[in-house]
């Protein structure tokens, strides 16, 4: 392995190669996009072979959670997502989003903001290099790129316009789970991933070396969808971190606790306010909800991204589940006053943001704050400084404009997508021997320093870092 300096170096020349994969078995697409999204992939071939390494460069999600970006090979990019902080930030070698090099071609592993969030800005100028995601990955993308432009569009938040997102909407190419197809000389497969629907781990082999993407991922199963099983062969692993420090508890006893908690508080005549992400945790606390006979209202994006997902039913552990679980739910428009009176009652409310940086929780979190049987459950991780983080920490936070003093029961629940560390290392020890990056974590450099101290080839590159292997 050689590691370098940001000089990307000349082309490959044609070799021999390392060894080839076989070919998985097609499947079919699960659901049915829209016809504008509908683009078909060009059909994998044998790639054509290199007389060097293959070259990683890491342009954001190393030594940090945000920003995803792997470029490999100098021409098929691999995410390309923001990090939002104030300001926004961006992968390395870009400006306000817009890269100073053009792929030719991306491949986006799943339709979460830190990974897909820049990627129109990748249409800007005279590029158009095509976009391959799965049916729901690229539907969800729309909806953040819509609400982006909505919120931030014309300031330095929003690194895209609405010409290039309408650029990205004919540039955008589905693809299926084991559908090989081509990019950029490369042959390229997705395999479920288990994060939320149409997640990917992306296989790219150069013609000498095939190299495993896995974004982010899961290996037990949530209710939304099942866990990774897929362990496709590769030479060259990038992995995800994210909770590489700890060791989730048995979902059944979270839910569990969840569901306790939630029935005291309503039969003590309280209001429940769960804030949760629009895309996968929502739809998972809804599951949950019908799953124990509680009824619910849904707000903010987590509603349309609801309708969305269940278009795709084969991308779902249960499209019937999730058809209860919409029937069950309550969807909110928050039209004439709408939101005061549903926090006024005995009743559970599962809104965004997950974690109170914006939406309804604005309203529904200031309603119910002062009085003690309400109660505040949070279903996800709370990064730093956040107004959620804040919260947790303290018992008070800046909400809707406003320093509140929280005198509602406060909670958090661990119902992560991503996997633990048991759950990486299980993964990790299919591939044994090769060499592993560890990133898109906040302790990358020790996760990789206890891969290695047990045998593995692993190390965590630093941001911007380019690597030969």
């Amino acid at each position: 392995m050689t590691r370098l300096g940001p000089d990307t170096g000349p082309p490959r020349a044609a070799t021999g190669r390392r060894g080839a994969p076989g070919r998985a078995p097609v499947s079919n697409r699960r659901g049915t996009p829209p016809g504008d999204l509908a683009r078909r992939p060009t059909e994998a071939s044998d790639p054509v072979a290199y007389d060097r390494p293959v070259r990683l460069q890491f342009l954001g999600g190393a030594g940090e959670v945000g920003r995803s970006a792997l470029l490999v090979n100098d021409a098929l990019l691999l995410d390309f997502g923001i990090k939002t902080d104030t300001p926004p930030q961006y992968p390395v070698g870009s400006t306000r989003g817009r890269p100073d090099a053009d792929p030719e071609a991306v491949v986006v592993s799943h339709g979460h903001l830190d990974h897909v969030g820049a990627v129109p800005a990748l249409l800007s100028g005279s590029a158009r290099p095509p976009v391959h995601w799965t049916p729901p990955t690229a539907e969800l993308a729309m909806v953040l790129a819509r609400d982006t432009l909505k919120l931030h569009g014309g300031t330095p938040q929003c690194p895209f316009t609405e010409t290039e997102l309408r650029r990205l909407t004919a540039a955008s190419t589905l693809c299926g789970y084991r559908e090989p197809f081509e990019a950029a000389g490369h042959r390229v497969e997705l395999f479920d991933a288990g994060h939320i629907p149409g997640s990917a781990h992306v296989l790219v082999d150069d013609g000498d070396t095939r190299l495993l993407y896995t974004g982010d991922f899961h290996t037990d199963d949530q209710r939304l969808v099942a866990g990774s099983r897929d362990r496709p062969d590769a030479d060259v692993v990038v992995t995800e971190s994210t909770y590489a420090d700890t060791d989730h508890d048995d979902r059944d006893v979270v839910e569990r606790r969840f569901v306790d908690s939630v029935r005291t508080t309503l039969w003590e005549g309280g209001t429940v306010v769960v804030p949760a992400f629009a895309i996968g945790r929502t739809q998972e606390m809804m599951l949950v909800c019908d799953a124990h006979d509680i009824e619910c209202y849904v707000d903010g994006m987590g509603t349309e991204v609801t309708r969305l997902l269940r278009r795709y039913p084969g991308f779902l552990r249960d499209a019937e589940a999730m058809r209860r679980a919409t029937s069950n739910a309550r969807f909110v428009t928050g039209r004439d006053g709408q939101r005061r009176r549903i926090a006024d009652q005995s009743t559970v409310v599962i809104t965004t943001a997950g974690m109170l940086s914006g939406g309804p929780a604005m309203t529904y979190v200031p309603a119910i704050h002062d009085n003690p049987v309400n109660k505040l459950c949070f279903s996800g991780y709370q990064v730093a400084d956040t107004p959620g983080r804040e919260l947790l920490e303290t018992g008070s936070a800046e909400i809707g404009g406003r320093h509140l003093r929280v005198s509602a029961q406060v909670e958090s629940y661990d119902f992560s997508a991503h996997a633990d560390h048991g759950g990486l290392r299980a993964f990790l020890d299919a591939y044994e021997g090769a060499p592993l990056f560890v990133t898109h974590g906040d302790s990358c450099d020790r996760f990789a320093d206890a891969l290695a101290s047990d045998g593995h080839d692993a190390t965590a590159p630093a941001l911007g870092e380019t690597v030969e292997v």
